[in-house]
C-alpha cells in the first residue's frame, strides 16, 4: 500500500529533522547570516535609486527588483522557519551568481560601471550569504 505524502508530515523521522534544523538555524552565526541576507536583498531592491540606474538600464531595474525580493524573502523564511524552507537555501547562491552577470547578460555590455560595481558586489556579498545559510542544513546530527 503506498502512503499518501499528507501522512509523512506527521511522520517521526520528519518531526524531528525538521526540529533538528530548526535547532541549528538558531545560533548566532545563523541569525546574523540570515539578518545579512536579508539586507542584502533589499539593497538589490533598491538598488536601481540608490546607484541610479540609468533609463537605459531599465530591464535591469526591474530584474535587481525582482531578483532582490525574492533573496529577502526566502530570507526573511529560513530565519523563521528553516525546518521548512532549507530546501530551497541553494537559491540565493544562483542568484547572486545571477545578479553578477546580469549586467553583461540583459544590457550586452551597454551598462555603467556604477551599476556593473553595484551588481558585482552585492553579487558576490549575496553568494557568500547564501552559502553560509546552507550550512545549517548540512549539519550532521552527533547519535550518542
Amino acid at each position: 500500500m503506498v502512503r499518501p505524502i499528507a501522512d509523512l508530515e506527521g511522520h517521526p523521522d520528519i518531526a524531528e529533522l525538521r526540529a533538528h534544523y530548526d535547532q541549528v538555524s538558531e545560533t548566532p552565526a545563523a541569525r546574523v547570516t540570515d539578518g545579512a541576507l536579508v539586507l542584502a536583498g533589499l539593497y538589490l531592491t533598491v538598488s536601481p535609486w540608490v546607484v541610479g540606474f540609468s533609463p537605459f538600464e531599465a530591464n535591469l531595474s526591474v530584474n535587481n527588483f525582482i531578483c532582490g525580493i525574492a533573496i529577502a524573502v526566502l530570507a526573511f523564511s529560513f530565519a523563521v522557519a528553516y525546518g521548512r524552507s532549507h530546501g530551497l537555501a541553494w537559491v540565493p547562491v544562483v542568484l547572486g551568481v545571477w545578479t553578477i552577470v546580469a549586467p553583461w547578460v540583459i544590457q550586452r555590455g551597454y551598462a555603467t560601471g556604477g551599476t556593473i560595481a553595484s551588481n558585482v558586489v552585492i553579487g558576490v556579498i549575496t553568494v557568500c550569504l547564501g552559502l553560509a545559510a546552507m550550512r545549517p542544513g548540512m549539519v550532521t546530527r552527533r547519535k550518542g
